[in-house]
């Protein structure tokens, strides 16, 4: 049965802001969805709102026998195999061949200062390459990206914080304080729904979990009728709440990607998958 969030949430929210250690901000957000959702398990939750709803679990996984996104894999694949003009190939900018990595991303990039995602180091690479960009909302660097997130599933997501860089620290405080920052004309947060509400329905929808938010990324939405990318989503969200979307890529959500993959550590990575 699903249980609402309550005050005990509410409070989680506002310690959240103070600044606290990531290790110390990890284990509230989690104990605060273990204690109203105790019939989960921690990789419950890689499968997002189908976790806390058995009705619209029962649908997805009858449409998983099939996976919509099976076509974005395969093209994402010939795309990576591809060589670029000069001959190099995605494979030569990676760990790994670029393989069974996509669970190690974001990643705080001391030389660069920023945080780098999987989307962004893609388009670096092209660059490097003497390559032209790719849009991020969707199409060839989403399909790409499921076939990334593909060679990765079931990989615990691992995300690090350093600790002897204080811009890492700085670039996950600041994705956590966009997380639970009010903004828009409803004057919503992230939280707001995805904490605070939780399992709540919203018109005919169920409000998923923020926990495991990021491990399934690249999607096939239902809406879309394709797969796209965790930031044309955050976008999405935004717009839902009446506030202006920002650009993917953009340092806000690079670092709000930080902060919500780094809460998700230890999920198992299930990418691409399918979304309402």
């Amino acid at each position: 049965m699903i249980r609402v969030l309550s005050i005990a949430v509410l409070a989680l929210a506002l310690f959240a802001q103070l600044g606290a250690e990531p290790t110390v901000d990890l284990q509230t957000f989690r104990e605060t969805y273990f204690k109203h959702f105790p019939d989960l398990c921690l990789v419950d939750y890689a499968n997002g709102v189908y976790a806390i709803n058995e009705d619209a679990k029962q649908s997805w996984e009858a449409i998983e026998e099939f996976p919509p996104y099976e076509i974005a894999i395969d093209e994402g694949k010939m795309l990576f195999q591809t060589p670029f003009s000069n001959g190099k190939r995605y494979s030569d900018c990676f760990a790994d061949n670029g393989l069974g990595i996509a669970n190690q991303y974001p990643k705080w990039d001391r030389k660069q200062g920023k945080v780098v995602t999987l989307a962004l180091a893609i388009n670096q690479c092209r660059l490097q390459n003497d390559e032209s960009p790719l849009p991020y909302k969707k199409g060839d660097l989403a399909n790409i990206l499921a076939y990334m997130a593909d060679s990765s599933r079931g990989k615990p997501t691992q995300i690090a914080i350093p600790t002897g860089d204080p811009g890492g620290l700085a670039a996950y405080e600041k994705g956590k304080e966009f997380y639970y920052s009010r903004r828009g004309q409803l004057n919503f947060s992230c939280a707001t729904c995805h904490i605070d509400n939780a399992g709540r329905r919203i018109r005919a929808e169920t409000l998923s979990p923020a926990l495991g938010h990021t491990t399934g990324w690249p999607v096939y939405r239902l809406k879309w009728g394709e797969v796209g990318t965790l930031h044309r989503r955050f976008a999405g969200c935004n717009k839902q709440a009446r506030a202006k979307p920002l650009e993917p890529q953009s340092e806000e959500y690079r670092n709000l990607e930080y902060f919500l993959s780094y809460m998700s550590n230890g999920i198992p990575t299930n990418g691409p998958s399918t979304r309402k």
